[in-house]
């Protein structure tokens, strides 16, 4: 069988557990293979918001992983094809070098080729406040396109807890990657009218 390959960057901002849960998810689904690159500062991120298991939990869960300095990967050419990427969490750095086509970095240069290449690329840009730098990366890169995803909560599902949120935060990137399966996230159907 012919898997979709999805790429999973993942930095070093706050919100590593999401990268984990979006994974998980991937590697529920049969149809998907999924490529794995951390950058060094993800490693601490895992490890401090996660736990010390997390990073092993995590290689564990992709087909393949490469190493964040390996800018001569198979995912950094176009000509090797996949249904997708996220970036999750991106950080500020990334955004800014993603913006500005420096790709340094294997994370950079995979989101790099995706938007050469137009295919979908998910960046859960993670931060708060904003200044107008940020913002300006966000609409530049929203402009080759790129889709923004802060990791922002919904509440009309009525999480009960963290774990709740970052699965539908998770569930959603996914389906922004318009991939050929079940939508992973409960869908919005209309609040329920009442007759007063």
């Amino acid at each position: 069988m012919n898997r979709l390959k999805i790429v999973l960057g993942v930095t070093g901002a706050s919100g590593a557990a999401i990268a984990v849960r979006i994974a998980e998810r991937l590697s529920e689904i049969e149809s998907v293979e999924l490529h794995l690159v951390l950058s060094p500062a993800a490693h601490r991120t895992l490890a401090h918001e996660v736990g010390a298991g997390a990073l092993p939990s995590l290689l564990r869960l992709a087909a393949r992983t490469y190493d964040h300095a390996d800018i001569g990967a198979a995912i950094a050419s176009g000509s090797f094809s996949t249904a997708g990427m996220i970036v999750a969490p991106c950080s500020m750095r990334s955004l800014a070098a993603i913006s500005a086509g420096m790709a340094d970095n294997l994370v950079v240069r995979a989101a790099d080729v995706h938007l050469k290449e137009r295919r979908r690329l998910v960046l859960m840009a993670r931060e708060t406040p904003l200044h107008l730098g940020h913002l300006r990366n966000m609409c530049a890169v929203t402009e080759m396109g790129a889709i923004i995803m802060p990791p922002v909560p919904a509440f009309y599902h009525r999480p009960e807890s963290v774990s709740a949120i970052v699965d539908h935060l998770a569930a959603r990137a996914i389906d922004l990657l318009a991939l050929p399966i079940t939508p992973q996230a409960m869908a919005w159907q209309g609040e329920d009218q009442k007759s007063s």
